[in-house]
């Protein structure tokens, strides 16, 4: 079987946030017919894959029935758990589809957190058809600051889909300096800890930088966070006053999600690019 490893949200091999990518039911040369395969592997062997990837995520998905709501099932693993959404891997598994001439226009996944959409366009860049996280203020939980390493100016709670909090800081600063204890961010939410501030200056190209720290799912930092920029979304556009922003995720390896808020949903758009295109020599179990 193919795996990909594909970094996303970037047009740069080694930077923006790397996702293993496998798909299932598809040919091995271009033109053959594409299957339809009744169900995922064992999930036990789909977690080994992701663990041995050992990238935030590795996507997986076979193709659908037609005439249905959705053209491919999509899953995302962590190296130590199942997520239930996952904004860099699936824009990865678009380009993937998109690059291997399986797709030739807007594709439709089937995923734990629901429908969505993925749009190749002509000059490269991908958008995806997000639900809008649902924010409520909420105080700052005891030990918060002192975790992270910084004073909060205001915390939300980003709702059960993606089970973060997001968290305001003073500056870009703040966030870029951030050096929080991981081990006891893992205690706030079920994933994590967001933090933000407004961009020091909007004519390099942002207007706000975030951080995203998910260490209760096996990842101390995450390099771009696709997800959380349908909570971000709808914290800085009221703020900004407008509702298309750029986010620049401002981890080592760096990356911008342009995001456009559109009430209940949020259009998220990056580029990806394939590093490793190799095989993958253990089968999964026969059912």
């Amino acid at each position: 079987m193919r795996l990909r490893i594909v970094d996303a949200f970037t047009d740069r091999p080694f930077s923006g946030n790397p996702a293993g990518v496998l798909l299932f039911g598809v040919p091995e040369e271009p033109g053959g017919p594409v299957g339809s395969p009744a169900a995922f592997p064992d999930d036990t062997w789909l977690q080994l894959v992701a663990r041995e990837v050992n990238h935030a995520e590795t996507a997986f998905a076979h193709p659908l029935p037609p005439g249905g709501d959705a053209d491919w099932a999509l899953r995302w693993f962590t190296p130590t758990t199942e997520v239930d959404m996952c904004g860099h891997a699936t824009l990865a598994t678009a380009h993937v589809l998109a690059t291997a001439g399986l797709v030739d226009g807007p594709v439709r996944f089937r995923a734990r957190c629901g429908i969505l959409t993925a749009e190749p366009h002509a000059d490269g860049t991908i958008t995806l058809d997000f639900p809008t996280a649902p924010l409520v203020p909420v105080p700052a939980p005891d030990g918060l600051a002192r975790a992270l390493g910084a004073e909060p100016l205001s915390v939300h709670d980003a709702g059960p889909q993606i089970g973060d909090l997001v968290v305001e800081l003073a500056d870009e600063r703040t966030v870029r300096e951030l050096t929080p204890d991981h081990r006891a961010l893992a205690t706030f939410s079920d994933r994590g800890v967001i933090a933000t501030a407004r961009a020091d200056d909007p004519g390099r190209g942002h207007d706000f930088v975030s951080r995203c720290f998910f260490p209760r799912v096996g990842i101390d930092e995450d390099p771009v966070t696709g997800s959380a920029h349908t909570a971000l979304a709808p914290f800085w556009a009221p703020r900004l006053g407008r509702t298309t922003l750029t986010g620049l995720q401002a981890s080592p390896r760096s990356g911008l999600v342009r995001a456009e808020l559109r009430g209940p949903r949020t259009l998220l758009t990056g580029r990806a690019v394939t590093v490793v295109d190799g095989e993958l020599q253990a089968a999964p179990p026969a059912h």
